[in-house]
């Protein structure tokens, strides 16, 4: 058994925030006997799967995990081009909030040292002004008045309209009951009840909801009120984020693969799973025509894979619950477009830039040589940048042809989107207007889970009906105020510690920012 982690100390806290809360895992099941060998076949090698995975293999089950991809990291992956350079499905920022995701970083990088700070991440407007995170103080609420102090984005007149009952709702919020109080709220009418200003809406609904891939009016208003919670108003990790200092892959998720074969666990990618089947009290799970037997089954996939894995399996579950996986929607296609470009940007560019209003839906522009140092040593190599442009919630088609000849009376197309795109970017970076593209990686995807209005009782979570089974991912319910990669990571432990449970052993503390507001 490997040395038990800071987590199991009460004294120990995952970050700055000393009201952090620790949530413990469930108790042992009594009468079980922890001693019987167990084995799991977790399905999903991103953040979800691999949380899952080292919970499990740390607590001596035997650990099959099956990725489709040659890479780990799901979402979060990258993958070499067989040139030196490498690709990823774009920018994710680790917030310091995010204190299960690093808990899962720390097995195999302790000290964090993988892991940068960005010194700011601005939001522009189009044609008008630009915010800043930087030296805001990180003491709720004193972080959020002085951005709201600083900012242009909030005028005298703008606070006087604001709906001061309703704002102080932001510092009363008790989770999970505030996540059932706003369903059927979109993001969009949260912010209509608030008055909140119509200049700083881009800081609410560009940043929040779109990070989500999601347009505003159908994204979850009880998602919005939660990340309020988790970065403005009741954490005191601050607002700014870290960055890997090389592709996810070199630096993160194959590190965490060799400590998974390390724990005797075998990582198996380039593999799909077909198919699920009962065994008596186990499952039979279908991998590249042969069946592997086991206790347990993770299901730690992407929606579109969990909905045919569910459909083939009818003895999963009752009638309601099939349904309700049956009927999960995606959000919004996204594209990510990196190109290396055979000039610099300008001196002093900072590493990200979040932007609201540009052609083409930009939200975002990533320096990636900047940070990762495979992307450096090719911009220093050749004297030239690595430049990343995002554009999420398009809502463009998959699968289509970008350099196919396109009718001009026609919808806007993945032609129209790249050439608004690179405008844009000659608008914020004149010095790459014209510079010619040496490299270019273009991705446009639709598999991101949809954090829609629904009612919050009725989303999918952790365990299912069939105790053989249970779900892990980002697109889940999770009753603490976590999202993104920290709900990925929440949800494989929770997976893993229902399992564990259930089999007389413990599982993994769990920690989040805390779960009330300041006036609750």
């Amino acid at each position: 058994m490997p040395p038990l982690l800071p987590s199991s100390t009460r004294r120990w806290h995952p970050g700055r925030d000393r009201h952090a809360v620790r949530h413990l895992p469930q108790p042992p099941r009594a009468g079980a006997d922890p001693h019987r060998p167990r084995s799991v076949v977790v399905v999903g090698g991103g953040i979800a799967g691999l949380a899952a995975s080292s919970v499990l293999a740390e607590q001596g089950v035997h650990v099959t995990l099956v990725e489709r991809e040659d890479t780990l990291g799901g979402r979060v992956r990258s993958w070499p081009l067989g040139d030196g350079r490498t690709m990823s499905r774009g920018f994710h920022a680790f917030f310091r909030q995010y204190y299960n995701l690093r808990a899962l970083l720390r097995r195999t990088d302790p000290a964090q040292r993988h892991l940068v700070a960005v010194p700011d991440y601005p939001l522009q407007l189009a044609g008008g002004h630009r915010d800043s995170f930087a030296r805001i103080p990180r003491t709720p609420p004193f972080g959020m008045a002085a951005f709201v102090a600083r900012s242009p984005s909030f005028t005298a007149r703008d606070l006087a309209e604001v709906d001061v009952r309703r704002a102080l709702d932001l510092l009363e919020v008790d989770f999970p009951a505030t996540f059932r109080e706003l369903d059927g709220t979109s993001a969009s009418e949260v912010l209509d009840r608030l008055r909140f200003p119509a200049k700083a809406r881009h800081l609410a609904l560009e940043v929040f909801a779109r990070s989500f891939f999601a347009h505003p009016d159908e994204f979850s208003g009880a998602e919005l009120v939660a990340m309020f919670h988790s970065y403005f108003l009741g954490s005191a990790e601050g607002l700014l984020f870290d960055v890997p200092d090389d592709d996810y892959d070199q630096v993160l998720w194959a590190p965490l693969g060799r400590y998974l074969t390390s724990l005797g666990a075998e990582v198996r990618t380039g593999t799909a799973v077909t198919s699920l089947a009962e065994d008596g009290d186990g499952v039979l799970v279908g991998v590249d025509g042969a069946e592997l037997r086991a206790d347990a089954v993770v299901l730690a996939t992407d929606q579109r894979p969990l909905q045919q894995l569910v459909a083939g399996a009818p003895w999963i579950g009752d009638e309601p619950w099939r349904e309700r996986v049956a009927s999960l929607r995606s959000a919004p296609s996204f594209a990510v477009w990196r190109m290396w470009l055979d000039r610099p940007c300008a001196p002093g560019t900072l590493p990200f830039l979040g932007t609201s209003g540009f052609p083409g839906g930009l939200d975002n522009v990533t320096m990636v040589h900047t940070f990762e140092e495979t992307a450096r040593r090719w911009a220093a190599r050749t004297g030239g940048s690595v430049v990343e442009l995002h554009a999420y919630a398009v809502g463009l088609p998959t699968g289509v042809d970008p350099h196919a000849e396109r009718s001009r009376t026609s919808a806007p197309d993945e032609v129209t989107l790249r050439r608004e795109l690179r405008a844009s970017l000659s608008t914020l970076h004149p010095e790459l207007d014209g510079a010619q593209v040496l490299a270019e990686e273009w991705l446009l995807r639709d598999d991101c889970a949809l954090v829609g209005t629904g009612p919050w009782d009725e989303r999918l979570e952790v365990e299912t009906p069939d105790p053989r089974v249970v779900l892990a991912g980002d697109g889940l319910r999770c009753d603490l105020p976590v999202a993104l990669m920290e709900r990925a990571t929440t949800t494989g432990f929770q997976a893993a510690n229902a399992l564990l449970a259930r089999w007389g052993r413990t599982g993994e503390d769990v920690w989040s920012v805390p779960v009330r507001g300041l006036l609750a």
